[in-house]
């Protein structure tokens, strides 16, 4: 990679090493694909890891170009949320009215219903388990106004702590081609989320929440998976690619990471993993290591297309064959948005639209394949575009709603 491609703060050394982390240090042990490292390489990438106590980075790699934020857009929804929390001006228990503007959102989203309402508490879980569209611009609307009132005050929120890189557009991180920040500016505002509300700040690390009696399942499988990681996002969308800010606690050294531009939620993890890790080998923290079986309900090897899953964990590997199903079409491009919206949902996977004969007619059946079990079933639990089934590898289907 050139220079050039490096954070202009750092010397020549520095951007070499961030290099180095993301190729041969990368995920210690694991043998990833070409495909996997050239991400590393790719116009959309940008990384950066620094110290929480004082803001010191330790490597950084792209980490002033302009990246779409995506559904990390929600930390700073987030931010003013606790902000408006500390300064009593709502309430946890506070009730927060649902607009036909709010309910239209696209998935990810709870499926709230115009004229509905919800708490304050739970538009905040929605937003760190889900990232519930609906909820984060219900919940724009509520501090705001408006949605785009709200994306104003973001703004300008974002603009007098630091972050002079970042232009929000809405409160949730929907495709906008005008929204746009940094991984410079996101590790800025991960730091306040946590130096400014440390009471609040647990709820990232959350790991489900029950909704009309379903549980909705934290999408950040790095609590799972990384020893000392306590929050905070994911987000995803065709133009960002997969985008991650983590912060984890090792030996009382607090350690955050932003990878943007991931090509995979497997691929991002395993990228994150190894940037926190060389971060804590930087700062003489010990290495605590976790059995790659024991990591997540997404399987991390499967996902990032590891060059040797027969040798590593051939079983676990199988459990990301799962497939969700969301209909049959009359046209490609109406499959393929309705797997698209399944996608987002599932924040894994990889869409597929084929054609099918049904009663001499000719459909277009829309998929979204490469999901573990679980992910699958959870997709289908938060689809809202109607019926949704759960098939398993190379079998018949076994689940619908």
């Amino acid at each position: 990679m050139a220079n050039s491609a490096c954070g202009s703060r750092k010397p020549v050394s520095h951007c070499v090493s961030a290099v180095v982390v993301l190729t041969s240090l990368l995920v210690a042990g694991w043998a990833l694909s070409g495909s996997a490292r050239a991400q590393v390489g790719s116009a959309r990438y940008s990384s950066i890891v620094v110290d929480a106590n004082n803001g010191d980075v330790l490597e950084d790699v792209n980490a002033d170009q302009p990246r779409h934020p995506a559904s990390l857009t929600k930390m700073m929804t987030l931010y003013l949320t606790f902000e408006a929390l500390r300064d009593r001006r709502i309430s946890l228990d506070q009730a927060v009215p649902v607009s036909p503007h709010a309910a239209s959102m696209e998935p990810t989203k709870l499926g709230l219903v115009p004229g509905s309402r919800l708490s304050v508490q739970q538009a905040i879980l929605g937003l760190i388990t889900r990232s519930a569209n609906d909820a984060a611009s219900a919940l724009g609307e509520l501090l705001g106004g408006s949605e785009d009132r709200f994306a104003q005050m973001m703004t300008l929120r974002a603009r007098a702590l630091g972050m002079t890189h970042t232009t929000f557009m809405n409160a949730s991180g929907l495709p906008n081609d005008l929204q746009w920040t940094t991984a410079r500016d996101l590790a800025i505002l991960s730091r306040r989320l946590i130096n400014d509300f440390p009471t609040y700040y647990n709820y990232f690390s959350t790991p489900s929440f029950v909704w009309h009696r379903q549980i909705i399942f934290n999408h950040d499988s790095m609590l799972r998976s990384y020893p000392g990681a306590d929050g905070l996002k994911t987000g995803y969308t065709e133009a960002s690619g997969h985008n991650l800010v983590t912060s984890a606690v090792r030996g009382g050294v607090r350690l955050i990471g932003v990878v943007l531009g991931a090509g995979s939620n497997g691929e991002r993890d395993i990228h994150m993993t190894a940037l926190l890790d060389h971060g804590f080998e930087q700062l003489d923290v010990l290495p605590v290591r976790k059995p790659l079986l024991l990591a997540s309900r997404v399987s991390l090897i499967a996902s990032a297309h590891a060059a040797e899953i027969g040798q590593l964990a051939p079983h676990h590997a199988a459990a990301a064959n799962w497939t969700v199903q969301v209909g049959s079409y009359a046209t490609a491009g109406a499959a393929r948005s309705a797997a698209l919206a399944a996608r987002r949902e599932a924040e894994a996977g990889e869409v597929r639209v084929e054609p099918i004969r049904q009663r001499a007619k000719r459909l277009w059946r829309a998929q979204v394949t490469g999901l573990t079990q679980a992910d699958a079933r959870d997709t289908c639990l938060g689809y809202h575009r109607g019926g949704c089934i759960v098939m398993r590898p190379e079998a018949r289907v076994v689940a619908s709603r």
